[in-house]
């Protein structure tokens, strides 16, 4: 039988996110029911709700960072017992397709189905309103709810001891920033690196490019608090602007410019890949990680410098990394003291206060906030 519980959903986007009354069903087999206890506030749920990114199903519940207490199991499911704390990638995981099978999972061919708000292989939903119409699920996991039905491709097992009210960063924000300049950039000892954005995900790009070894790491966000938050994350300097990193850059490269250019700004938009492009060096990275309109079309870059200096462009989904892997690693990392989650939490909200925390997000007051379920 389905329980019934409280969701954050926006109803139509433009729109902001409420607090409704759903049901969730039942897990069927290969899905987990899970007891919620925190969530992170993404900025692609925000994306969700200024309808920047399009969905497929509405009211669609919001939510794709996050970490609970599975609460029941399906039927011949294997590998997890009620009272199991989990962690959920927002990336599911087949690990049959040929992305899975060529260790590139976060491209997994599940993932299609991410935005349609039903489950990858059925046209149904796991969350209901009172009234029996379908609610959408973000990602398939809808973390935004006390409690959620989920595919268990989608869920990773970690230990009891496990904190998860900063754990739940490793579904998306982590991951993303970490391996954005580790996985995707591929920063080396010694190089030189600018990350345009210090949010959720550039902090941790910050985090990794240090892990790396950089021995620059330029920072760049017109607010200062996310300058300071740099700094304390391992960033070497931390600026307003992109002229001013990518001079710092040149400085240090004999005026050649950056290895690596990391745009990780929340809503990204083209003058913003032009301007990484422009302060790398020959055969330097630029890589994008932040979206804006998904449907914007073209980025200033000059065909020559592409050619002619062997620059590269690209972009990475979950810091190109692989979620089932990956997340467990880094946990060890947060383990052994080597990953700074706590410091990225600035500050907590009850289910009732995500639209303030989006709003407090746009007002440059947060690196992350946390939802804490009661």
């Amino acid at each position: 039988m389905s329980i019934t519980c409280r969701t954050s959903l926006v109803r139509q986007a433009p729109g902001k996110y409420e607090t409704a009354t759903v049901e969730v069903d039942d897990p069927r087999q290969d899905e987990i029911r899970v007891k919620m206890v925190a969530s992170g506030l993404c900025h692609s749920d925000d994306h969700i709700a200024t309808g920047d990114i399009p969905v497929g199903t509405y009211p669609f519940a919001g939510g794709h960072e996050g970490g609970g207490i599975v609460e029941s199991v399906g039927p011949n499911t294997k590998g997890f017992e009620v009272g199991d704390k989990v962690l959920f990638s927002f990336l599911p995981a087949c690990g049959q397709c040929r992305w899975c099978a060529t260790g590139h999972s976060n491209l997994c061919d599940l993932g299609a189905g991410l935005l349609a708000g039903t489950r990858w292989t059925e046209d149904s939903t796991r969350l209901h309103l009172e009234d029996g119409s379908n609610v959408g699920q973000m990602c398939g996991i809808s973390t935004f709810s006390e409690y959620s039905t989920v595919a268990v491709d989608s869920a990773i097992k970690v230990a009891q001891d496990t904190n998860l009210e900063v754990a739940c960063l490793l579904g998306c924000s982590v991951g993303t920033g970490w391996g954005t300049a580790v996985n995707a950039a591929e920063v080396k000892p010694g190089d030189t690196v600018i990350i345009q954005g210090i949010g959720g995900i550039g902090a941790n790009a910050v985090q990794g490019a240090a892990h790396a070894g950089a021995t620059n790491v330029i920072a760049v966000d017109p607010v200062a608090f996310k300058r300071e938050k740099a700094l304390e994350l391992g960033a070497t300097h931390a600026v307003e602007s992109m002229e001013e990193a990518t001079e710092i850059a040149k400085g240090f490269t004999n005026g050649q410019g950056a290895d690596s250019a990391l745009v990780t700004i929340g809503i990204t938009k083209p003058e913003h890949v032009g301007e990484a492009f422009a302060s790398i060096r020959k055969q330097g990275t630029v890589v994008v990680t932040g979206l804006g309109d998904i449907t914007e079309v073209g980025v200033p870059i000059p065909i020559g410098e592409l050619t002619l200096f062997e620059k590269k462009l690209k972009g990475a989904l979950f810091g190109s990394s692989n979620p089932k892997a990956d997340i467990p690693m880094m946990l060890n990392l947060y383990n052994a003291g080597k990953l700074k989650l706590d410091e990225l939490v600035t500050k907590r909200y009850k289910l009732d206060e995500i639209a303030q925390g989006y709003e407090d997000m746009h007002a440059g007051k947060n690196i992350r906030g946390v939802v804490v379920f009661d």
